[in-house]
């Protein structure tokens, strides 16, 4: 959806920040990588990947290098003095260590707030309610040598609540420094790979999963996929996002025996624009190198492994 002029002053008054830097990024009709070229003409240097998940609201900038980014990008943007910088002071207050950090990947509340993956999710013709709850849900995510994520699997359980529900789309949103179009999408049980799409600059990769047959209300399918990645930088997460309550939900992390993590957590959040909460330490299995989790009744929210490497 188009936003205009009288759209942004709103969105500046009101914020949050992240949607009034995208509403003036739309607004001045600027790609993200213009953006970063007219920063690195001020003597700013930002990643694009930065920019994306500042527009997402995937993470906050609270660094002063990026305070000062954030300064300039008014001036390219042409808004009044201290706009952004208002809305970011006016903002929930994080640590250090959660600034720097990608904050939790609710795939489906993530990607629908990146207007790139909604204009994917808008081609795939994706209404707002998929016709599905979950039962159960168990994922595996294998983590490199190179400190990489190789890939996850999962065995999914769901229950329909209208008719004729034949498809899930499956979202998978790789580190920074992934190539989506060399990510690969494995369906493994009781269903097929339909339309893939994918957006080069976020990493976003959404898959269609058509299932053998057409559900009715009340009808529950089992169903399992994949996706193989190893494209992208060191990761240091993987988050599970929930727009609905629903059954069990199990995620196991499995690193590689030449890359193990000084320390792992558990954590949990009800949206992606507040601090992380009920952080749990998990022993790593020493046989098999693996942490997990298990959610006995999802809520709508976020929730997630972490680690770090060092």
């Amino acid at each position: 959806m188009g936003h205009t002029e009288a759209d942004l002053a709103q969105v500046l008054n009101t914020g949050p920040f992240h949607l009034a830097l995208r509403a003036a990024l739309a607004v001045r009709g600027l790609p993200l990588q213009r953006v970063q070229h007219h920063l690195a003409h001020r003597g700013i240097k930002v990643g694009v990947t930065s920019l994306s998940y500042w527009q997402q609201g995937a993470r906050r900038p609270q660094r002063p290098e990026s305070l000062r980014a954030v300064r300039a990008l008014e001036e390219v943007l042409e808004l009044p003095g201290d706009s952004l910088i208002r809305l970011l002071c006016a903002g929930e207050e994080h640590t250090r260590a959660e600034d720097e950090r990608p904050a939790g990947r609710s795939y489906r509340a993530l990607v629908q707030a990146s207007g790139a993956a909604e204009a994917l999710l808008a081609d795939l013709q994706s209404p707002a309610d998929d016709g599905l709850h979950t039962v159960g849900h168990q994922e595996r995510v294998r983590i490199g040598p190179r400190r990489e994520l190789v890939g996850r699997q999962s065995h999914h359980v769901v229950r329909a609540h209208r008719d004729g529900v034949d498809r899930y789309l499956a979202v998978h949103h790789g580190d920074p420094g992934c190539d989506p179009a060399r990510v690969e999408v494995n369906a493994l049980e009781n269903c097929r790979t339909g339309r893939v799409r994918w957006h080069g600059e976020t990493g976003v990769v959404i898959a269609e999963l058509l299932f053998d047959t057409r559900l009715r209300a009340g009808e529950t399918y089992v169903f399992g996929y994949g996706f193989e990645d190893g494209t992208g930088g060191p990761s240091t997460e993987y988050v599970r996002g929930f727009g609905f309550a629903g059954g069990q939900y199990v995620l196991q992390v499995r690193f590689d025996e030449e890359a193990l993590p000084a320390r792992c957590r558990r954590f949990a959040r009800a949206t992606t624009g507040v601090p992380r909460g009920a952080r749990t330490d998990l022993t790593l299995s020493g046989r098999h190198r693996t942490v997990h989790l298990v959610e006995q009744g999802v809520r709508p929210g976020i929730v997630g492994i972490d680690w770090d490497w060092d």
